[in-house]
């Protein structure tokens, strides 16, 4: 007994920042998978919505007199779905929520033009050439970078670029966890920022547009509307990405020894590009110039072809149709470079390329059913609209309306990602509540959702919630036998607490100082 008594005095008590993220841990590892976590916001807004329709919950209506879905009393009410009526509406619109989920067919369309190129080989060679071809000064901004532009096919970043640049650094005789936590920081810490319009932008446009659309039933928002300000950050996340690696971690990990490693890091091979795949890449890049000139010869004239009626950029068929130039974009260069390399010889390859990558698709799918009935039913009940006026009066009693609430709202969606780590998930979650809320602050609908992205971005490397964290872990402790959770977390705080920083205030400058449109046509203000 006093043994025992004796050990437990002798235990070093965990450090505050320790047991927080112990904390952090404990409560994630409390949630379900978040398909059930949805099927449970499901039936949880049934039982609300019985209890507020009981109690006729309701506030005023603040659009104008005659605006499109104004009840004739001037009041918002909380419809009830558990009666008749509610259960008609629920088995009549099952299938319809689903298929017309406006994420679901933009994402999965988009999804196919990137497989061709991922199962060719293009985007792995391409990302291994940009890696190992970056000079010594340049090889860290280089490494934050590829792990940024590499969201365009997640998977990839993580499963080929994070390991790769761990061999990379080795190899310099640097520490393999600061080339680790560069690359995680740039794929997953920079998640949504991009110099081209990726699959993350049609995914979330399309529950920002039916969330707006709670406000403005006629609201559009396009995959574009946040590309100007994601462009303009993913140089912003490089550069803050790479003085993070070189001037805090690298510092504090300190020399590497070998010895510390799991297993015989001699043969540590980084895969140089062969001499078919260099020129794989010469004749795709051909391929990306001749499908970029086409396109451009679609819009950049006053007269081309995808030019509004108006012959203007904004609102026309191109913007509307940009999710078929991606798959376009992807497609034909993966095409030209696995036809090069002799990894796609017929249209059979190519199908193949594309059906596997669907059938990784399944997960998602499923979460986008049960994603699909909670926006529907929360649309349907109007607690959207309800939550959204009382949260907007609250902000305006308290005088919380300016751009200062954007700041509040980033700490907010990156708390929450703690506990959700999917993007498409918390952003399904949270929408149908925040979007209508600062629409009636004024806020536009693409301003809000470039301001989410932040949150949502910075706080992914470390959340043990983030669906590749395990991969991570598992990666590291090659280099590190003893490593574990909270060391890795350790490591990578710093890049989230820089990001989340240095680009909200990058937002604020960009938005509220310069005045300028996070995408192209995107308003920063909404007027009813």
């Amino acid at each position: 007994m006093s043994s025992s008594a004796s050990i437990n005095k002798q235990s070093p008590k965990k450090p505050l920042f320790t047991r927080f993220l112990d904390g952090v841990e404990y409560l994630g590892n409390l949630l379900p998978h978040p398909i059930t976590l949805f099927a449970i916001f499901c039936l949880a807004i049934l039982i609300a919505s019985g209890i507020a329709g009981f109690f006729e919950v309701a506030v005023a209506d603040p659009r104008p007199e005659g605006a499109k879905g104004r009840a004739a009393d001037g009041m918002i009410h909380v419809v009830s779905l558990l009666n008749a009526d509610g259960l008609q509406l629920i088995v009549t619109n099952l299938v319809k929520n689903f298929v017309g989920f406006a994420p679901l067919g933009t994402v999965l369309v988009a999804m196919l033009g990137v497989a061709i190129a991922e199962h060719s080989g293009l985007l792995s060679a391409a990302m291994r050439g940009m890696v190992m071809g970056a000079s010594k000064r340049m090889v860290t901004f280089t490494v934050v970078f590829a792990g940024i532009i590499s969201n365009t096919a997640s998977e990839l970043g993580y499963v080929v670029l994070i390991p790769l640049a761990a061999m990379l650094f080795h190899s310099l005789g640097r520490h393999p966890l600061a080339g680790l936590a560069a690359a995680f920081a740039g794929v997953s810490g920079g998640y949504s920022a991009n110099l081209l319009i990726g699959t993350v932008d049609p995914l979330l446009s399309g529950i920002t547009e039916t969330a707006a659309q709670m406000i403005d039933p006629s609201y559009s928002v396009g995959p574009e509307v946040n590309w100007y300000f994601m462009f303009i950050s993913t140089f912003f996340i490089a550069i803050t990405g790479a003085f993070v690696t070189e001037k805090i971690v690298e510092p504090k990990l300190g020399k590497y020894n070998d010895e510390e490693a799991s297993e015989d890091l001699s043969h540590d091979s980084m895969g140089k590009l062969t001499d078919i795949e260099k020129k794989g890449l010469k004749m795709a890049g051909l391929a990306v110039i001749a499908v970029s000139a086409l396109l451009a010869w679609t819009i950049v004239p006053a007269d081309g072809v995808l030019r509004s009626d108006a012959g203007t950029v904004a609102g026309s068929p191109f913007l509307k149709s940009i999710v078929a130039f991606i798959f376009v974009f992807f497609a034909i260069p993966g095409f030209v470079y696995g036809k090069v390399v002799g990894s796609m010889k017929t249209d059979r390859d190519v199908i193949d390329a594309m059906s596997k990558s669907m059938s990784s698709m399944g997960m998602y799918i499923v979460l986008v059913f049960f994603a699909a009935q909670f926006v529907a039913f929360f649309k349907w009940t109007n607690f959207g609209q309800v939550v959204a006026v009382t949260g907007a009066d609250f902000l305006q009693s308290i005088g919380l309306t300016g751009p200062m609430l954007f700041f509040a709202f980033i700490i907010m969606c990156g708390f929450i990602n703690l506990m959700i780590g999917s993007a498409s998930a918390q952003w399904a979650v949270t929408a149908p509540i925040f979007v209508p809320m600062l629409m009636l602050v004024g806020y536009a609908p693409e301003v809000i959702q470039a301001a989410y992205r932040i949150g949502d971005s910075t706080t992914n490397i470390i959340t043990p919630m983030m669906s590749y964290f395990g991969l991570i872990l598992a990666v590291a402790t090659r280099y590190m036998k003893n490593l574990g959770i909270g060391t890795l977390i350790a490591t990578m705080l710093p890049y989230s607490i820089c990001f989340m920083v240095g680009w909200s205030i990058l937002f604020y400058i960009w938005v509220f100082v310069f005045g300028l449109p996070v995408g192209p046509g995107a308003a920063t203000y909404y007027t009813p």
